[in-house]
């Protein structure tokens, strides 16, 4: 049986949105084995003189857990 774990994560990035979930990724991915989808729940930006310094996203990630045999 197969079982998939969801966790909320939020990444960040000074260039776009698409960037800052590759980086939530990739940082999740030092640590989480089976990365199996991503949602996007939410994106907003921070601004500072007058323009978009950090794009933000919230997202779902889901991996597979591993079954540990003994």
């Amino acid at each position: 049986m197969a079982v998939t774990k969801v966790i909320e994560l939020v990444g960040t990035s000074p260039n776009n949105w698409h960037e800052a979930v590759a980086n939530a990724v990739a940082e999740a991915s030092k640590t989480i084995r089976n990365i199996t989808a991503v949602d996007v729940l939410h994106s907003s930006c921070e601004i500072r003189d007058n323009k978009i310094s950090q794009y933000k996203v919230n997202i779902r990630l889901s991996f597979m857990i591993e079954r540990v045999t003994e």
